[in-house]
């Protein structure tokens, strides 16, 4: 008796070990369905970000998000473009305050993303323009900042720079500038006077690049410095209350292209 009750209490735990097997057995996690779920999850993120990286780095995608990057409600205006090195790519940095925005052009080898900490070193991109926009309380104020002049009133020594535009030369301190204008700019080649034909091959090659492009259209000027030694490329114009500064262009010609750029 003793051994056929042992036997069925046996037999009973094994049948109840065996249900809660059975039981528990779904909770425990499928490692390879949560190794798959997690590779398609890999996947479909780096697609993504693929897709991202590919739309940014078009240059019309670049300058799209350097426009998200500001978050200003300064209406501002970005060039359309900017003349870059072929196989390289336009990245930038931007800064934005209250009244002004920063933006630096860098062009690099690889895609940075903008505000990238990479574009701090200079082997890794290098900066092409500088582009600062400022806002002032009124539009006279924001005329002062733009150095306007008109060459035929001022004189000068006359030379041709085109069928229909005449150049105005003046000397100083070492310096010779051919200056002309063009609609509501103020546009000047700067040389030394040691090497004057220098800054009239400039100035024509300038008239020559206008004829074909358009600067922004100013309100209610502008200025350009070309300097044929490199060193002090500057375009200025204003837009109402807001001016806009593009330096930091090596080319004369190229600061000249990047700011045709502008217009629309």
């Amino acid at each position: 008796m003793k051994k056929v009750v042992f036997t069925f209490m046996l037999l009973s735990f094994s049948i109840i070990t065996a249900c809660s097997d059975k039981e528990e057995k779904p909770n425990v996690p499928n490692k390879p369905q949560e190794e798959q779920q997690l590779q398609e999850n890999q996947q479909e993120s780096s697609k993504t970000n693929k897709e991202n990286t590919v739309a940014s780095i078009t240059q019309a995608g670049a300058l799209k998000n350097v426009k998200d990057q500001l978050k200003t409600d300064l209406p501002i205006t970005l060039p359309k473009g900017l003349p870059i090195t072929e196989g390289t790519f336009l990245t930038a940095t931007t800064k934005a305050e209250a009244n002004e925005v920063e933006i630096v052009f860098y062009e690099s080898k690889e895609y940075l993303p903008i505000n990238d900490i990479k574009l701090k070193q200079p082997d890794r991109a290098t900066v092409i323009a500088r582009l600062l926009m400022k806002q002032y309380e009124s539009a006279d104020e924001a005329s002062k900042q733009i150095s306007f002049e008109n060459y035929h009133q001022n004189g000068g020594r006359e030379v041709d720079l085109s069928t229909n535009i005449k150049g105005y030369q003046d000397a100083g301190a070492g310096s010779l500038w051919t200056g002309w204008n063009e609609g509501r700019w103020a546009i000047a080649t700067q040389t030394r006077t040691d090497n004057p034909e220098a800054g009239v091959k400039l100035a024509k090659q300038a008239v020559q690049f206008l004829e074909s492009h358009m600067l922004p259209i100013p309100k209610q000027h502008g200025s350009a410095h070309l300097d044929v030694n490199e060193s002090g490329n500057l375009i200025v114009w204003q837009d109402d209350k807001l001016v806009y500064t593009l330096d930091s262009i090596k080319d004369p010609l190229k600061a000249l292209e990047m700011a045709t750029a502008f217009y629309h």
